[in-house]
């Protein structure tokens, strides 16, 4: 097994998507569609794991998940269970991040640019999938009754129509829409890291 080293430029790096990941998602807290705001930081997320691994994109993914927790964004749900809350919220932060740098790995050798679409689709996948498991597993009494109070049917539709369903699509779309740039950003990157 190679031992890969950590190098100044791969700190340098990771600092800086670091801060774009705090600032965006402080930015990003104050637009908002539905009853939460939308995620701007899983593009620098899949840039940053696509540049430094699926380590680094999960570190990425849980400063995400740390700024969300002390932005206020995760209120509604720290009230009812704190301990799923904090879990959820780092997890899936993550997790997305983790599995966004698998995908761009395993792919970057056949195509750069499927890896990189790959890797866009799979960041918010794996961000709404932890999410919307974390609202099954620790708020599901909370999140049928919100769904009553909102006139909807079920506590299923209402996660998905009401609590991530335009979240998720725009996540989705700003990252197939901006797929050429974060290719942009990589090949740019690993220019400098020459």
């Amino acid at each position: 097994m190679k031992k890969q080293t950590i190098t100044t430029r791969t700190i340098t790096g990771v600092a800086i998507f670091t801060a774009i990941v705090i600032v965006l998602q402080l930015l990003g807290s104050f637009i908002r569609f539905g009853p939460f705001s939308i995620s701007l930081v899983l593009i620098p997320i899949v840039v940053g794991a696509a540049l430094y691994g699926p380590a680094w994109g999960a570190w990425l993914g849980f400063v995400f998940g740390v700024v969300v927790l002390l932005s206020g964004d995760a209120a509604p749900f720290l009230v009812v269970n704190p301990f799923g809350t904090i879990v959820t919220v780092l997890l899936k932060g993550a997790l997305a991040g983790f599995a966004a740098g698998v995908v761009y790995k395993a792919l970057e050798r056949m195509n750069t640019w499927f890896a990189v679409i790959f890797a866009a689709i799979v960041c918010p996948v794996v961000n709404t999938g932890i999410f919307l498991l974390g609202c099954e597993l620790f708020f599901m009494e909370t999140v049928t009754e919100w769904a009553q109070g909102a006139g909807y049917e079920s506590a299923g539709r209402f996660m998905i129509f009401g609590l991530v369903g335009v979240n998720f699509l725009i996540e989705m779309l700003v990252n197939l829409l901006l797929s050429p740039v974060i290719l942009r950003l990589i090949r740019l990157g690993r220019e400098h890291a020459k």
